[in-house]
């Protein structure tokens, strides 16, 4: 089933790349799985061209027999999942992205809902987090879509907004330069080595967009935020980091001038899952957070966003 779902991701997708993120898996990996199962069959599933992957007529013929088997797959779990939940009390599984705000969250769930069982579940990949709901192995999931890359929503499931846009700020070292400034400016950071984790959908094509935009190239680094945060109280480098991050005494968290990196801010579930309270209370939890950032608070009363109130 893995080797199938994969060709379907393939297909559906139209590249290797994409069908990776979608996947929650690099590209080398999904390579190598595709490479293995050609061999296998001893012929090309798909055509590999410069605008992405095309089916060969064999490929074609795989993914008609493929698709019903995964589908068909997909509907037994889900049902089976079902099954096993009505013969528990009862239960709320939660799905996240990274964020500030899950212990927050986490903690207001458990006085909101009592004797519900509440399990949690933090992924880096939004997609892996998405395809769980669809599975019916999460309820909800709150995630984040990095700004110019759009998550793959699967059909027939429901999303409320958090936030449109919520604004990437830099962490920097608190003896940089540009530390002693409130707002930074991309330019200013165009000689300093930046940190990017690459597993996470959408947020190195975003970084490296930006940069382009700017007309800045710097040096890139490639790892997990917990390093990056390490290596930037050390000044050996910047990274992207949420608004909420903070207060820290050993770090400078500072926003970008015309925010140009930004996320959407997502609660995606199941239609038949009753999220009002679960909305209500990661509102809360997130207003909680921004209380706690002096600079991100500030931001949201100049742009007036309802966030800012009071809880």
């Amino acid at each position: 089933m893995r080797h199938l779902r994969a060709l379907c991701a393939i297909a559906d997708a139209g590249s290797l790349h994409q069908a990776a993120r979608r996947l929650g898996v690099s590209q080398p990996s999904l390579t190598t799985q595709l490479r293995r199962i050609e061999n296998s069959l001893g012929a090309e599933l798909f055509r590999r061209e410069r605008t992405g992957c095309r089916p060969t007529p064999l490929g074609r013929a795989v993914l008609s027999r493929a698709r019903p088997l995964v589908d068909g797959m997909s509907a037994l779990v889900t049902h089976a999942l079902a099954e096993a939940d009505a013969s528990r009390g009862p239960r709320l599984r939660i799905g996240s992205t990274a964020s500030r705000v899950v212990g927050s969250w986490l903690r207001r769930l458990r006085g909101a809902l009592p004797g519900t069982e509440i399990s949690l579940r933090v992924d880096v990949s939004a997609h892996a987090l998405l395809r769980s709901v669809e599975a019916g192995r999460l309820d909800v999931a709150f995630v984040h879509e990095v700004e110019g890359s759009p998550l793959a929503l699967p059909g027939g499931l429901d999303q409320r907004v958090l936030l449109d846009r919520e604004p990437q700020f830099i962490s920097l070292s608190r003896d940089h330069p540009a530390a002693r400034r409130r707002v930074v400016e991309l330019g200013e950071l165009a000689d300093d080595r930046w940190m990017v984790d690459p597993t996470v959908d959408g947020e190195w094509d975003g970084v490296r967009r930006v940069l382009g935009a700017a007309g800045i190239d710097p040096p890139v680094l490639h790892g997990d935020y917990l390093t990056a945060a390490s290596l930037v109280v050390l000044g050996e480098a910047v990274a992207p980091c949420q608004p909420t991050s903070g207060p820290r005494d050993d770090m400078a968290i500072r926003p970008l001038r015309g925010d140009p990196l930004a996320v959407r801010l997502l609660l995606v579930s199941r239609p038949e899952t009753d999220t009002s309270v679960v909305y209500g209370e990661l509102e809360a939890a997130y207003v909680e957070a921004a209380r706690r950032s002096s600079g991100y608070h500030a931001w949201l009363l100049r742009h007036r966003s309802p966030l800012a109130r009071t809880p």
